[in-house]
Parts: structure tokens; sequence; C-alpha cells
């Protein structure tokens, strides 16, 4: 029986949790409830409600009940079958790697169920550039998983096992 990738569900169990308390406290105690409410935090960063219905870049926008769950569906299956690579990976910074993945997208697919869209807030400028769109925990775990294991593909070779000595 293969042994359960404890980092990988580790780190999605944890990003799962604060991604979904920081929404908790921006939507609840901040009161940030409604498109255009802002608390400003510094001169560069501010908290942004903005209710996402759509996947990154806006993509895939669920204009309508069947789109919404159709995209919660299709969400769903990428969740699983990072859940699955997780259970294949045996290195532990790709099992990590894919628990931010899994972590953001189990995150977002939450508040589409409740909600109907993801919460967005994190308003990263810099005057009036804004170098990202608004995101929350949940999108940043994503790329940042994502980005490892593109880095990782791309960039590292692992060293093969040794090989056996045979006694022929």
């Amino acid at each position: 029986m293969a042994k359960l990738p404890a980092r990988g569900l580790a780190t999605a169990a944890i990003l799962f949790v604060v991604d979904q308390l920081i929404k908790w406290a921006v939507t609840g105690p901040l009161s940030l409830r409604a498109l255009g409410d802002v608390r400003e935090i510094t001169s560069f960063f501010n908290l942004r409600f903005v209710p996402n219905y759509g996947i990154s870049l806006g993509l895939l926008t669920a204009d309508s009940n069947a789109s919404r769950w159709a995209l919660v569906a299709m969400t769903g299956a990428i969740a699983l079958a990072v859940a699955f690579w997780m259970t294949r990976e045996r290195n532990p910074v790709d099992q990590v790697a894919l628990g931010c993945v899994l972590g953001g997208a189990l995150g977002n697919i939450i508040d589409r169920v409740r909600f109907g869209y993801v919460v967005d807030f994190a308003d990263l400028h810099f005057g009036e550039w804004r170098p990202f769109l608004v995101f929350n925990v949940a999108d940043a775990a994503i790329t940042i998983g994502v980005l490892v294991l593109l880095a990782r593909a791309l960039l590292v070779r692992d060293r093969p096992a040794p090989m056996e000595k045979s006694n022929a």
C-alpha cells in the first residue's frame, strides 16, 4: 500500500483553513461584502471585495447557475487529479507544491459552492499600476504551487537511483 503524502496533505489542509479564515475575516468582521468596499492597509496594498464569477484572469465566467455548477465540477475534477498525482509523487517538494494547488483549489471550490463566486480581496498596487488582478490566499497558493512544479520540471534534474550490482 502506498504511503500517504503527509506533507502535501498537511500543506493543503493548512492553506484551505487559512484561506477560509481570511475570507471570513474580510467579509465578516471587516465588513467588506459589496463590490467597491475597500480598506486601505498600506500605500501599496488594500483589501478590496471583488466577487470572482470566473476562473483565472476572468476566463470562463459563470453567468448562470448551470455554468456555476459546471465550474464547480471542472475544478473539482482538477482537484481530484491533483490529489491522485500527489499520492503517486515521491518527491517531498513536489508533494508540498501539489498541496498548495490542492488547498487553493478546495478553498475556491467551497466559495463557489457557498456563494456562487470566489471571494477575492488582495489588491496589490503601486499608485494606479496593478501588477495583478485582485486575488486571494487560494489563488496565491495555486500560483506558487504551479510555479514550483514548473521550475522543478524545467530546471531541476533529480539524480537517478543507484543501480543495483548484479551477481552475474
